[in-house]
C-alpha cells in the first residue's frame, strides 16, 4: 500500500516550525498588581524548542536555494547555544552535517542537546586566536565572530558558514513569520512589543513589520545591564545567555541585524532580575522558560508598572524553555 498523505499529518519538523502560541499571563499580572495585560509569545513550541528553530530553518533553506549548500558540504555555525540546537535539528532532518562552535560557559544541556541531533560541537577555547579575540574585546561577540571567518571559514574548504549575525535571512523570516503572527492573534490589538536583543532578528524582522502595521505600537529591546556582563577581570559574572549589549557599542560592534531605527527604546535587566522573573512566571502560570525570557518579561513588567501604560497591551516574545537551564542555578 502506498504512502497516504493528508494535509494533516505532516512530513519534516520542518512543517512545525512557526505558529506558536500567544498566552495571557492573568496569574502573573494579579500576582504582581499590575494594570497592564501582558501577553507572552511562547517560542518553545517550536519543534528544538526555541524562536531559532525560525532562523535555521530559514537560513539552511535560503543556502540550498542560492546552490552554495550541498550534500557534501558542512554547516558551521558560531552560538551561545539555541541557533546551534535549531541547525542540529534542522540539519538532522535534512540529512546534512553540521558542526557548531560554542560559547564557552553556557549550560552543559545545549552541548548534550546539539550532539544527541547528531552535529559536532567545538568550544570557541578549543580556537587559540578565537580565545585571545574575546579577551581583547572583553567577550564581545561580533569581533570574535571577524576572526572565526578569518581563521576557521577561510582557512576550510567544503564548508557553509550561515553567519546568522549578518545574515539577512534572520530579521526577514520574522518579518514574514513572527511579527504576522503576533498581529493576527492579537486582532492587531498590541500597544507594546518587547524582545531580548541577541542577534537582532527577532526584534529587528517582528518589530519592523509591527511598525509597518501601526507606526505607533512601541517597539522595546532588552540587553544585559553592565554589571551583567563578564569581562575578563571578571569572568564569573553569570551573563544572560544569547542577550547581548548594543546600545553603547562603537557601530562596528553591532551586528548588521540590529536594526536600531526600529527600536524605540532599550530597557537594561541584570541576571538577578531575569531569574526572579523567570521564577515568578513558572510559579505562577506554569511556564518554565529560560534567563532570556526572564529578562525580556522583567523589562515587561517595569514597562507595565508605568503610570502611562496603564491599560495597554504587552507583548513579550519568550524565547525558549526553562529545560535547557536544570544545569544551572535559575531555578
Amino acid at each position: 500500500m502506498g504512502q497516504i498523505v493528508t494535509n494533516k499529518i505532516k512530513q519534516s519538523i520542518t512543517e512545525l516550525i512557526g505558529h506558536t502560541p500567544l498566552l495571557a499571563l492573568n496569574q502573573y499580572v494579579k500576582e504582581q498588581q499590575l494594570e497592564t495585560e501582558i501577553i507572552v509569545k511562547l517560542e518553545y513550541f517550536n519543534p528544538a524548542n526555541s524562536v531559532k528553530d525560525r532562523i535555521a530553518k530559514a537560513m539552511i533553506e535560503e543556502a540550498e536555494a542560492r546552490g552554495v549548500l550541498t550534500k557534501d558540504k558542512t554547516i558551521i555555525e558560531t552560538t551561545s547555544g539555541n541557533t546551534g540546537i535549531g541547525l542540529a535539528a534542522i540539519a538532522a532532518a535534512k540529512g546534512y552535517k553540521l558542526r557548531i562552535y560554542m560559547q564557552d560557559g553556557v549550560s552543559e544541556e545545549r552541548t548534550k542537546v546539539i550532539k544527541a541531533y547528531g552535529a559536532e560541537v567545538v568550544p570557541f577555547s578549543d580556537v587559540p586566536e578565537m580565545v585571545a579575540a574575546f579577551e581583547e574585546t572583553d567577550g564581545d561577540f561580533v569581533e570574535t565572530n571577524k576572526v572565526f571567518r578569518e581563521t576557521v571559514v577561510e582557512q576550510e574548504e567544503n564548508v557553509v558558514y550561515l553567519n546568522q549575525l549578518h545574515n539577512d535571512v534572520n530579521p526577514n523570516i520574522h518579518k514574514l513569520t513572527t511579527g504576522p503572527e503576533i498581529w493576527e492573534d492579537t486582532d492587531g490589538q498590541i500597544d507594546i512589543f518587547v524582545a531580548a536583543i541577541g542577534t537582532g532578528g527577532t526584534i529587528s524582522g517582528a518589530g519592523a513589520y509591527l511598525k509597518f502595521k501601526n507606526p505607533a505600537i512601541q517597539i522595546i529591546g532588552v540587553e544585559p545591564a553592565v554589571n551583567s556582563i563578564a569581562t575578563v577581570e571578571n569572568p564569573d559574572i553569570i551573563e544572560i545567555t544569547g542577550v547581548h549589549r548594543f546600545s553603547d557599542a562603537d557601530e562596528a560592534r553591532v551586528p548588521s541585524n540590529v536594526h536600531l531605527e526600529i527600536i524605540d527604546e532599550v530597557l537594561e535587566v541584570e541576571t538577578s532580575q531575569a531569574y526572579e522573573a523567570a521564577r515568578a512566571v513558572a510559579k505562577s502560570d506554569g511556564l518554565l522558560v529560560g534567563t532570556s525570557s526572564g529578562a525580556a518579561l522583567f523589562a515587561a513588567t517595569a514597562l507595565a508598572k508605568r503610570p502611562e501604560n496603564k491599560g495597554k497591551r504587552i507583548v513579550v516574545i519568550l524565547p525558549d524553555t526553562g529545560l535547557r537551564y536544570l544545569s544551572t542555578d535559575l531555578f
